[in-house]
């Protein structure tokens, strides 16, 4: 019988690395003493996924997902926490009649752990071992598990030392324990923003998550000052700066993955405002496929994409998911025969092949000098973050005519909204509209938690600030409150688009300087679905409820909407 292949050989002949990423990361893993699937992941050679699926594929075991499993709170308690994250393993379900036990492991060939495990559930138990990977397993041992240390007993004995000469020294170690913990706490919730907001008598910590921020926890206003400096620290601002504006950046490990954190500080009548924006990796690049799309959309989106040339908008409010969207195109092109290259500010996540700059002051380089420094680099495509102002949209459409693909993003309501904000930015409606390739126009919608949503008729679901012309006895889903969701109704979040490509008509409308009437009537005669068709597509699937639809877009009328329109793809997923 045939020696099973090692790791680094059986990813090889399936076609996920190539050999030179296998030579870079055996080499790697020779420098940190780690084990080679977690040193491709870090490197961006794999997804872990993808590892934990050629694992399973070559073992012959089952995988699982641990991001949408819930483990038996009767597995959980047979096995001790301090087992579990020694020996990285997570309980999923325990039989007592067996006895049986079904494990998840990222190390199906661990004997030590197995010898562990028959030790402490008695001899006779049956051991089944599900495939997942080293940094799902972290994750969810903290989240099922708890955390190693008390946020309650840290903040006590902070609030009990802070603001006392003798408390200055006791404990050194304590803020910075205290701070991970918090980082930690908001990575576990899904939040995608932590803010640290100083009042009168106390400090407020909060998490934006799924775009609502909700109170987390509050501190008396005497530990302020440590964490703050903790915080700037971490951040690399200056500690002694607290009268003005300061960015900054954090890269921790969290959960046994990279997490980055984008920092602001404010002065405020109370204090210094923090606000860390959470950049997490894994969930900050969406594939195309999981955006999804009706296939119309989908057509619509593959006529823009296919054109080698032209402007593509990404449209919407701060927040609303623009750069998701434009990452997840970009990784969609993304190959070695084209070079793709980036001006951010700041850069979010890094992109394997896709060359990507930082513009900003601290790097004196601007969006419009950036541009002309791009072009000098042989681009084929070229993504310019946000377009401001004249001079980086001058720039953008001049990389277009050249017969380069440019993506940016402006700030519009519609899609149809960017045309007047392009011609007050002093773009020509001439040249424009030869090299306007599409727009797409988006917001982000609270996905229904599916283990708790209602259902209801449309009628019973309608509310003034709800108001639809759905037919009365329409099915569609309320949101409820469980413990899978914090009692929120809501877990994670879902995209609805806009997406208008430019052809023929279009440009013959734009170039002559139609109204946006004129515009609108010839996209809908084109059958193209808006926001509110999207939007109602989502409610009426139970993605979504009419009334987180009207707290996003505001009364929604469905008269216009068809029944194709409404047809619901395969699956859909979040995003962050």
């Amino acid at each position: 019988m045939n020696a099973p292949l090692p790791l680094g050989q059986q990813l090889l002949h399936a076609g996920l690395i190539g050999a030179d990423q296998l030579r870079i990361a055996l080499h790697e893993q020779a420098l940190r003493q780690r084990a080679l699937g977690r040193v491709l992941v870090e490197l961006g050679f794999v997804s872990e996924r993808a590892l934990r699926e050629a694992l399973a594929t070559h073992s012959g075991m089952r995988e699982v997902d641990l991001d949408t499993t819930l483990p038996d709170p009767e597995a959980l308690r047979r096995i001790p926490d301090t087992l579990a994250r020694r020996h990285r393993l997570l309980p999923l379900r325990y039989d007592a009649s067996g006895p049986a036990l079904v494990v998840a492991m990222a190390q199906a060939h661990d004997i030590v752990a197995l010898d562990r495990l028959r030790a402490e559930l008695g001899p006779g138990t049956q051991i089944e071992i599900r495939l997942a990977g080293d940094a799902e397993l972290a994750r969810a041992i903290a989240q099922h598990y708890g955390s190693t240390t008390s946020i309650e007993d840290m903040v006590h004995a902070l609030e009990q030392r802070s603001g006392t000469a003798a408390g200055h020294g006791q404990d050194p170690q304590l803020v910075v324990r205290l701070i991970d913990a918090l980082l930690a706490e908001a990575v576990s919730r899904s939040a995608s923003d932590l803010h640290f907001e100083p009042e009168a008598g106390f400090l407020r910590i909060r998490h934006r998550i799924d775009g609502i921020l909700h109170q987390a926890r509050a501190l008396h206003r005497a530990c302020w000052p440590e964490l703050a400096v903790r915080l700037k620290v971490l951040s690399g601002m200056d500690i002694a700066e607290s009268r003005a504006p300061q960015d900054g950046r954090i890269s921790l490990d969290v959960g046994g993955r990279p997490i980055d954190f984008r920092a602001a500080t404010q002065p405020t009548l109370h204090g210094e405002n923090f606000v860390l924006r959470i950049l997490d990796r894994d969930k900050g690049i969406v594939p195309l496929a999981a955006l999804a799309l009706t296939a119309a959309q989908h057509a619509a989106l593959e006529r823009i994409l296919a054109r080698p040339e032209g402007l593509i908008l990404v449209v919407g409010p701060t927040g609303s998911g623009k750069t998701t969207t434009l990452y997840s195109m970009l990784q969609h092109l993304n190959a070695e025969a084209v070079n793709i290259m980036t001006l951010e500010d700041p850069v979010e996540y890094p992109l394997a092949l896709i060359r990507q700059t930082q513009v900003g002051e601290a790097s004196r380089l601007g969006f419009a000098d950036g541009v002309r420094a791009l072009l000098r680099q042989d681009p084929d495509i070229i993504l310019v973050g946000e377009i401001r102002d004249a001079d980086t949209a001058t720039m953008a459409l001049r990389a277009a005519l050249t017969g380069h693909q440019v993506f940016a993003t402006l700030h519009a309501n519609s899609a149809l909204g960017a045309i007047p904000r392009l011609l007050e930015l002093g773009l020509g409606a001439e040249l424009l509209a030869e090299n306007l390739g599409g727009i797409l126009s988006q917001r982000l919608l609270r996905k229904l938690c599916p283990a708790c949503r209602q259902p209801c008729s449309a009628a019973e679901a309608a509310a003034p600030a709800t108001r639809t012309t759905l037919p009365a006895e329409a099915i569609v889903h309320r949101a409820r409150g469980c413990p899978q969701c914090a009692f929120r109704g809501y877990r994670g979040r879902i995209a609805i688009m806009e997406i208008l490509p430019f052809d023929t008509e279009l440009h013959e409308l734009l170039a002559r300087r139609s109204g946006i009437a004129e515009l609108r009537r010839a996209v809908q005669r084109k059958g193209l679905p808006g926001l509110a068709d999207d939007g109602l597509r989502r409610v009426l699937d139970g993605s979504t409820s009419l009334e987180e639809l009207a707290r996003v877009l505001g009364p929604v009328d469905a008269t216009a909407v068809c029944a194709a329109d409404m047809a619901s793809p395969a699956g859909h997923t979040s995003v962050p």
